[in-house]
């Protein structure tokens, strides 16, 4: 019986111990962002060629009614073509144009310092005149968190690349954003309608939709 104690006890103690390298490895891993810093590295990928342009102080020129005149200056050109706010958020929120929403989401996932491993939302937005999606990313080893957005104004035939290449749980997302809003994605496996039948007309959550039929208006 003592024998069987002791190896017992040193079973555990071996757990623990294993336990606590892994706990203490999980930590070291851990390496998380503040916004500002977030913004710095990503908006790095994407240099606006025009940021090398400062702004420019235009002297006061005369008309020919001998009124004086001036242009205003330059406004700061953005450095990056990608555009960052906070929007009173506590999260880094990075708009993106279309043509670069893949590259951009590609590298946030790859790249070793972001590591956003983790959609955890995506969702469909009709802001009137735009059409567009909203992305809720965070990396499970860093901790750190973003939102990404983008948009188009096509609404007779809104189109973006598909993200479920790069996370797997975007391709259901995808298909429900398709369903009530229309949006289509560009190389997904199986875009079609995921909770409306087929035979359905239009998409209920976007503002302009109409259904005297389905629809109760108090």
């Amino acid at each position: 019986m003592l024998n069987y104690d002791s190896s017992l006890e040193g079973g555990l103690r071996r757990v623990l111990s294993k336990l606590r390298q892994k706990n203490k490895e999980k930590r070291l891993t851990v390496n998380k962002m503040n916004n500002a810093e977030l913004q710095n590295i990503i908006g790095s990928w994407f240099p606006n060629p025009e940021a090398g342009n400062v702004s420019e102080v235009v002297p006061i020129s005369e008309t020919e009614d001998g009124l004086e005149e001036s242009a205003k200056a330059k406004a700061p050109i953005n450095p990056s073509l990608l555009e960052f706010t906070e929007e009173e958020s506590q999260f880094l929120n990075i708009t993106v144009q279309p043509e670069l929403l893949h590259q951009l989401m590609s590298q946030l996932k790859s790249n070793s310092e972001t590591n956003f491993d983790y959609l955890f939302c995506l969702s469909g937005v009709d802001w009137g005149a735009e059409l567009g999606v909203v992305y809720h990313l965070e990396s499970t080893t860093h901790r750190h968190t973003i939102v990404v957005k983008v948009n188009t104004k096509d609404r007779e035939n809104p189109t973006l690349d598909t993200v479920c290449d790069i996370w797997k749980t975007a391709e259901f997302h995808e298909r429900e954003v398709f369903d009530f809003f229309g949006i289509k994605f560009n190389n997904h496996p199986n875009l079609k309608r995921l909770f409306l039948t087929d035979e359905w007309e239009g998409f209920p959550l976007r503002k302009d939709y109409v259904d005297d039929i389905n629809m109760v208006i108090k």
